[in-house]
């Protein structure tokens, strides 16, 4: 597994670094975002949207689990936050075969149905406005994360 790490500085950074690397990413990617609560994962997932053509505003799905949003590439959001000891089969695994991108919030919830092949990203808190973007990835992505800059 590769590493790479950007600081940000504010959440129009954060917004742009994630708009860039929708704009070359490719269908069946998926993303996942660990951080404390407020560390800026539904602001990542804005700026994703944004760079995948998405104009609908776009929250977070902590009440209602998962949205999707069309775009240039549809992009399911899902927030697992509220699946911890969920036992049930919600279905998620479907969405990681088809023509989309997936950005899933609190990962660790749904793990054991996560593919091994995606993007792993942990958004620590540096300061009030400040944070700071761990990509861990498989070779495969190289080239998509070069491209953030």
């Amino acid at each position: 597994m590769l590493q790479k790490t950007w600081i940000s500085n504010d959440p129009i950074q954060t917004k742009l670094i994630a708009q860039r690397l929708a704009e070359h990413i490719h269908e069946r990617t998926i993303i996942t975002l660990q951080g404390d609560l407020g560390s800026g994962k539904t602001t990542f997932t804005q700026g994703l949207a944004k760079g995948l053509g998405i104009t609908k505003n776009v929250n977070s799905p902590t009440f209602t689990i998962s949205k999707i949003y069309e775009g240039r590439l549809d992009l399911i959001h899902i927030d697992a936050y509220r699946l911890e000891n969920e036992s049930s089969d919600l279905g998620f695994e479907e969405f990681f075969d088809m023509n989309m991108v997936s950005v899933i919030e609190w990962p660790k919830y749904i793990s054991d149905i996560l593919p091994l092949e995606r993007i792993d990203i942990m958004i620590e808190i540096l300061d009030e406005t400040s944070r700071c973007f761990t990509f861990t990835y498989d070779t495969i992505y190289t080239e998509l994360l070069e491209v953030i800059q």
